[in-house]
């Protein structure tokens, strides 16, 4: 028996610490996302073909998606080994370390080759702390919180993906408004210097925050996996595989309506980015208010109904975004936004809950991450490539929107699947040498 104290529940506390992780994480995405879009194949890669070099920028967007399963298999390995806490620390440190040393890079201008790759580089570490990031911050917060307003806590924590959006836009906003020459020479980079004072912020609430009670009940029972990426690829391998279809409804939806966006106000209707901006942040204000709203439910009514009210949703909403977002009307364009966010809401708001129970507690960090991880590629990763990719090729919105329809009834199908595991009895079970089946 282990000489650890006792466990002790910091709901409010590992909210707000999981909460800043994952508002750090959503600024990052959506500077990077924003810059990608519509100035980075200026400053880092120059082409004859305007397309093509904004093709290849937004293709870096997602190198960072692609190096997450590396953070996730090794950030969760070690977050069921020696605990979430630290773990947190690290990842939040590299991820603010990274996206600090972008915004110093120098340009293609000024080195040439060596600026793309180097940029392509912090694009990978910030990649592989994001591995580990969301996966550490949603098990501190489920783990901490009363088990009757879990689905609340991880609406609160979600919140932190529509702040962490708002905040980064309304920076990029500010910066845009900026002449031409001094944007690319130097306006570009403060979005990104900003990231280091939400670090600093974080850090110091995460040293202050208390190891997860559920991971101190496993230490004290002796129930530490010692290889947990083992059991978890051998004994919930299934479980993976549907965390991972149900994150590309939610992901895609998100990555379309946030970054490509950009390129679609530019290419198909002609408006600013300033002017698409400033429809897209009040709009994300919706996830503000509907995330947690979404999370109350999911404790009175199941989590796995909401997460299937949210994914049914998702498959007619992207055509009646696109319908509203082409009527140019600011009023219209906004009613698009606030409708598809609502309905992707109700799925996003219970991923903290639906997906950490599916897997036993000795096996969560691992299993959560790579599902994640490995569907935050799936979705998210080249969704902007893509969506620009089908804008070219057809010249309009159906394709896209039949893309985001598709990704939503994959998610939907998944879901119906997904089921907790027996988590505490198989804990024990395993402590005894017994193999357990999960369910």
């Amino acid at each position: 028996m282990s000489a650890l104290p006792p466990p002790i529940h910091q709901p409010r506390r590992a909210v707000f610490a999981g909460w800043l992780g994952t508002a750090l994480e959503y600024y990052d995405f959506a500077i990077y996302g924003s810059a990608a879009s519509v100035l980075f194949a200026k400053i880092f890669f120059p082409s004859a073909d305007p397309v093509v070099g904004t093709l290849v920028s937004l293709s870096t967007f997602g190198v960072g998606y692609v190096a997450r399963p590396l953070g996730g298999l090794l950030f969760g390995h070690f977050g069921d080994r020696v605990g979430r806490r630290s773990i947190l620390v690290m990842t939040l440190t590299m991820m603010g370390i990274a996206t600090t040393a972008i915004g110093l890079l120098p340009t293609y201008g000024q080195i040439g080759v060596a600026a793309p790759v180097l940029l392509v580089i912090l694009r990978i570490v910030q990649g592989i702390s994001l591995g580990g990031e969301y996966s550490g911050a949603v098990l501190m917060t489920i783990e901490h919180a009363e088990p009757r307003r879990r689905g609340l806590s991880g609406g609160l924590l979600n919140t932190g993906t529509a702040v962490g959006l708002i905040l980064a836009n309304a920076v990029f906003l500010l910066v845009t408004r900026l002449p031409q020459d001094q944007l690319l020479s130097w306006g570009w980079r403060i979005p990104f210097l900003l990231s280091a004072l939400l670090v600093i912020v974080g850090l110091v609430v995460r040293l202050k925050l208390r190891e997860s009670p559920d991971f101190v009940h496993v230490k004290v029972e002796g129930s530490v996996r010692r290889l947990p990426l083992v059991d978890v690829l051998r004994r919930c391998w299934l479980q993976v595989v549907l965390v991972t279809l149900g994150t590309v409804g939610a992901g895609i939806a998100f990555t379309v309506t946030t970054v490509f966006v950009l390129t679609y106000g530019q290419v198909a209707l002609g408006m600013s980015t300033p002017a698409m901006l400033g429809v897209l942040l009040p709009g994300a204000l919706a996830i503000v208010v509907c995330v947690p709203l979404w999370g109350v439910l999911a404790d009175r009514i199941g989590v796995r109904p909401v997460f299937l009210i949210g994914a049914a949703a998702m498959i007619p909403l992207p055509f009646v975004w696109f319908v509203l977002l082409d009527t140019k009307s600011y009023g219209l364009m906004l009613l698009g936004f606030v409708v598809l966010y609502a309905g992707y809401s109700a799925n996003y708001a219970v991923y903290p809950l639906f997906f950490s129970q599916a897997f036993p507690i000795s096996v969560r960090f691992s299993g959560m991450s790579i599902g994640f991880t490995l569907g935050t590629i799936a979705g998210n990763a080249f969704a902007p490539a893509i969506g620009a990719s089908l804008l070219e090729s057809t010249g309009g919105w159906q394709a896209i929107a039949v893309y985001m329809a598709a990704a939503a009834l994959i998610s939907l199908v998944a879901g119906c699947f997904l089921r907790p595991a027996d988590a505490r009895p198989a804990e024990r079970l395993a402590a005894r040498g017994t193999s357990t089946a999960i369910r």
